[in-house]
């Protein structure tokens, strides 16, 4: 099995100012970490392109994507919230953000890899459709899965967001869509305040968002039950085509 790796240097570009915790250190120090790891050299490097203007329109309206590249141009401090900070070149990098994941979905789907990971930033998935949040400017995830849905014909997407934070964002986008199959787990209460058990989906999706709650204080026993029980079950109940965890993908079975 290969495993694709994608990052650049660029990436640490987008500057976000002194003391944020979105910083390009998050970058740096996890590639100082997995350079020093024995199998590190065994993956296959990937390098992104930025993502045309047509994909991100998939997901962003054409005024909040112009917003965002003037907003940069102009040299403005931040984005919409003070917590998503910008610079001139945060435009560019969010771009390259988007273009990676879509990268690795090319490559696995030209079996060029059978999975991958992208170490990327901008992040993405508290982006909605015409606002910045939560450090994201796209939403680089669901940008991608729109791509491999029209540029490959993918009829079933799962995408699984582990992290600390809801992903309001990516649930907003697909939560009418049954193609998606947005799953997250998250601290609950915390932010961005969405993600309760109860939101399952709207209209023609409903049923194809799970969102699993997981108070402060979580262990690593708990997250396994909780994929056990809730997780696992649901992916395979739906039979996905492809499935995505912020840049990974399986090939579709042929």
């Amino acid at each position: 099995m290969s495993t694709g790796f994608l990052y650049d240097t660029r990436y640490l570009e987008h500057d976000t100012g002194h003391g944020h915790p979105e910083c390009p250190e998050r970058l740096s120090v996890t590639m100082n970490y997995l350079e020093q790891q024995p199998w590190f050299h065994h993956l296959k490097a990937i390098s992104p392109i930025p993502a045309e203007l047509k994909w991100l329109e998939l997901v962003h309206s054409a005024d909040y994507i112009e917003h965002v590249a003037a907003s940069c141009r102009e040299g403005l401090p931040y984005l919409d919230t003070p917590d998503v900070m910008i610079g001139r070149s945060s435009y560019d990098i969010a771009l390259l953000a988007a273009g990676g994941a879509m990268k690795l979905a090319d490559s696995v789907m030209n079996g060029e890899i059978n999975n991958g990971f992208g170490l990327i930033r901008p992040p993405g998935h508290h982006a909605e459709q015409a606002q910045a949040l939560g450090f994201c400017l796209f939403n680089n995830i669901a940008i991608t899965a729109h791509y491999l849905q029209h540029e490959y014909d993918i009829d079933r997407i799962v995408i699984l967001d582990w992290d600390v934070h809801h992903g309001n964002g990516t649930q907003h986008c697909f939560e009418s869509d049954p193609s998606v199959f947005y799953i997250s787990l998250h601290q609950y209460p915390f932010y961005p305040g969405t993600g309760g058990e109860r939101e399952t989906g709207r209209a023609g999706g409903s049923g194809t968002t799970l969102n699993c709650p997981m108070p402060a204080g979580s262990t690593d026993r708990d997250y396994e039950q909780v994929f056990h029980d809730r997780v696992i079950p649901a992916i395979n109940d739906f039979q996905p085509e492809a499935d995505t965890d912020f840049g990974r993908f399986r090939r579709p079975p042929q």
